[in-house]
């Protein structure tokens, strides 16, 4: 366990809590797109245009804060309008939109996807599908939510997170190209 001096003395660091699981959902993509990058704005050639451009990073580290190097991190969400390249939810989304991204992290445990701020859809508060893998292991599937969002507490799942929706729970606020939200993801690997 890590130790935090303060004087003479020292002391236990605080345990760091694992970022909690969540369901998949039933919208994890049946065939991942060809494009399946980081940047979910723009789809092979073309460049998604609608909804708030959005930046999502962290860093994949373990209980002991240390980066999880080589991880692989995931994301699928819905477009601007809540609809997800999914055949069950109709395969009505925008294809302009990625709507999944996936990158391989390296030895600082750093990740960075650009995105949009997620919107609400049928019974469901704005949320990010975040699925993180090592190796063939998967390690933690979650939801990333909206600080301060009214959906929130008619979330069922957001609300049966109890006090570990702290965090799973970020702002998103403004930056120079686009809002800015922290993520940070804690595995026990």
């Amino acid at each position: 366990m890590p130790f935090c001096w303060t004087g003479a003395r020292a002391q236990q660091a605080a345990a760091r809590r694992a970022t909690p699981r969540q369901t998949e959902g039933p919208f994890y993509p049946v065939t991942l797109p060809q494009d399946a990058d980081a940047d979910l704005l723009r789809n092979g050639q073309v460049n998604y245009a609608h909804g708030q451009p959005a930046w999502v990073e962290g860093v994949v580290s373990d209980l002991e804060g240390r980066p999880v190097a080589g991880a692989q991190v995931e994301i699928w969400q819905c477009d601007h309008q809540g609809r997800y390249h999914h055949p069950g939810d109709g395969g009505r989304a925008d294809p302009d939109f990625q709507g999944f991204g996936r990158v391989t992290v390296g030895s600082d445990g750093r990740y960075r996807f650009r995105t949009i701020k997620p919107v609400p859809y049928s019974g469901r508060t704005p949320h990010i599908h975040v699925k993180v893998k090592l190796a063939r292991r998967e390690l933690l599937t979650t939801q990333l939510y909206v600080e301060g969002d009214p959906n929130n507490e008619r979330d069922f799942l957001w609300r049966n997170l109890g006090t570990d929706r702290t965090l799973v729970t970020v702002p998103f606020r403004a930056g120079s190209d686009g809002l800015q939200a922290s993520f940070p993801i804690v595995v026990a690997a």
